[in-house]
């Protein structure tokens, strides 16, 4: 890894400029909101793997109180290796695929998988990434540990790249500027222009399919007098909430056309808010149901974030998700 670079801004290298969150309501604060809706996920993550920075590694004792030298010195922390940049790393060589939108790849090791991911897939990769001089900016292989993140939450070269791997795979991408942060990127300390790296696809959690009732409510469904229609789909046998519970859910939702916006199951980690913390379909449904149960909920507009939301990026209209209540606290 280069100097001066921790492993949250390294996560951090891989989210789109432009990723969109879905706050669940305006009473939420910030932190539920990470919690709640995809985009942060890999924030998320950051805190988790942060490491210090060098100079904090360096810290000297202060001059007041100076430290006796150890009878059994440790040894310094040995530099991060650094991956040699392969040697076509400045262009993509002639045998190299190249797409309409101007990426290039080239399959170092094929795969064993049959199945792509899709664009609301969550993978799991191993990665290691230079500029167009060769210069390693960033390694998951040095880390020691894959990486995972959901397909549409990153630069736009690798949510067409990766989507062209199978399980197994290790590809070399050629990622123009323009798929990447920028030929002068907004972001302080990122990658400039053509970036190189090798990605070796790891696993694929596929995203859930949208049910085939996602437009509008199916055989068996109920509806409240505010509209909000409901089916079950698993019962459960514990607590009720209450207005004033704090639940833990796993849950997937979609829009009417069928295309989903949001799942816990892809990020692979439940979310937990309080019940009257989050859009008014979600506080009226979650008291319908018993601990362990799943649901079905089809959200009107008027009870999720409208026929046109204020918030930017926000899902507009009638919202279908499914949800499984894992605790009542």
């Amino acid at each position: 890894m280069s100097p001066g670079w921790s492993t949250a801004r390294v996560f951090s290298m891989l989210r789109p400029m432009n990723t969109r969150t879905f706050p669940s309501s305006p009473k939420l604060g910030r932190g539920t909101a990470v919690l709640l809706f995809a985009g942060l996920v890999l924030s998320s993550a950051c805190k988790a793997h942060t490491t210090p920075e060098p100079e904090a590694e360096a810290a000297q004792p202060a001059a007041a109180a100076p430290q006796k030298p150890s009878a059994d010195p440790q040894p310094s922390r040995p530099e991060p290796k650094m991956i040699p940049a392969p040697n076509d790393v400045a262009a993509p060589p002639a045998n190299a695929q190249k797409s309409t939108t101007g990426l290039a790849s080239l399959v170092i090791k094929p795969g064993t998988g049959t199945t792509h991911p899709t664009a609301t897939d969550r993978v799991k990769v191993h990665y290691s990434g230079w500029t167009k001089d060769g210069k390693m900016f960033d390694s998951s292989v040095v880390r020691g540990e894959p990486t995972s993140f959901g397909l549409n939450q990153v630069i736009k070269g690798w949510t067409e790249g990766v989507q062209l791997m199978v399980e197994g795979e290790t590809r070399r991408f050629w990622i123009p500027g323009n798929l990447a942060y920028g030929d002068t990127p907004s972001r302080p300390g990122a990658p400039v222009g053509q970036l190189t790296f090798d990605v070796e696809l790891i696993q694929i959690i596929a995203a859930p399919v949208a049910p085939a009732d996602v437009a509008a409510p199916g055989a068996g469904s109920k509806k409240t007098a505010s509209g909000l229609a409901y089916k079950e789909l698993v019962p459960g046998t514990g607590a009720t909430p209450a207005p004033t519970s704090r639940v833990t859910v796993h849950y997937s939702g979609w829009t009417k056309d069928g295309k989903m916006f949001d799942s816990s199951i892809v990020r692979e980690r439940p979310a937990t808010f309080g019940v009257q913390g989050v859009i008014k379909g979600w506080t009226e449904g979650l008291q319908l149901m018993k601990e362990g149960a799943k649901y079905r909920f089809w959200i009107p507009a008027d009870l999720a974030y409208g026929e046109t939301p204020a918030r930017p990026g926000a899902p507009a209209g009638q919202l279908t998700f499914d949800v499984e209540l894992l605790k009542v606290n």
